[in-house]
């Protein structure tokens, strides 16, 4: 979690508990946890709306392509018709 350890992260709850008060620190990290979350959901709405996965999937074709110089759908195809024969 961001190269933070226990150690470290009992200092900043002590830090926060001291600045911010034992009554407004709970209202706070509520807040927070909120604001986490919604960040989460806008960044999966971002990816998905971006369709990442068909994007890889593409690219990696071409590379197989690319690399073996046969295209994934061709190799389908003259397996199918190899098939008939």
């Amino acid at each position: 979690m961001f190269g933070i350890g226990m150690p470290e992260l009992i200092v900043i709850l002590i830090v926060a508990l001291i600045i911010i008060g034992p009554k407004k620190l709970p209202d706070l990290a509520r807040s927070l946890g909120k604001g986490l979350a919604e960040f989460r959901r806008a960044t999966d709405d971002v990816k998905e709306s971006l369709n990442v996965d068909g994007i890889k999937n593409d690219a990696k074709d071409i590379k197989d392509s690319l690399l073996y110089g046969t295209d994934k759908k061709e190799s389908e195809t003259t397996e199918k018709t190899d098939d008939k024969t």
